[in-house]
């Protein structure tokens, strides 16, 4: 995980962005508006965190906070067209890139793995989820 982090931050070069605002901006690109609540469901994180990262990414401007009707206390949260521009380059040369990867694997042998990583990580929730 630690690599593909590294990776993943290697590319943000000269983006102005961080991990953390990146995955803020990839989950409102993927789901539309969102609250901080809804985003930290998304990403399966504290909510206290998230807010720290969706703060850092509204002083960006690649974000921004509108009214919610359904809630006074918690803002929806919007890509603006300058985040949707910047979040859907980014997405577009790292699939470009998983791409290239995967040229080396079979689909027998992505298949594999991804069973493999779904399994291995629905097993770590289960034991973090039997210690609370």
């Amino acid at each position: 995980m630690q690599a593909a982090e590294a990776c993943v931050e290697a590319g943000l070069t000269g983006t102005n962005l961080t991990v953390r605002m990146r995955a803020v901006l990839e989950i409102l690109n993927k789901y539309g508006e969102l609250t901080v609540p809804e985003i930290a469901a998304r990403l399966e994180i504290q909510r206290q965190y998230v807010q720290i990262m969706c703060n850092e990414t509204l002083a960006s401007g690649f974000i921004e906070q509108r009214a919610n009707p359904r809630h006074k206390r918690s803002p929806i949260l919007a890509l603006t067209d300058q985040g949707r521009a910047l979040i859907e380059e980014i997405i577009s040369k790292e699939m470009t890139l998983v791409e290239e990867i995967g040229e080396a694997f079979s689909k027998d042998d992505i298949a594999t793995a991804l069973e493999v990583i779904l399994a291995v990580t629905e097993s770590l929730k289960k034991q973090v989820g039997d210690r609370k």
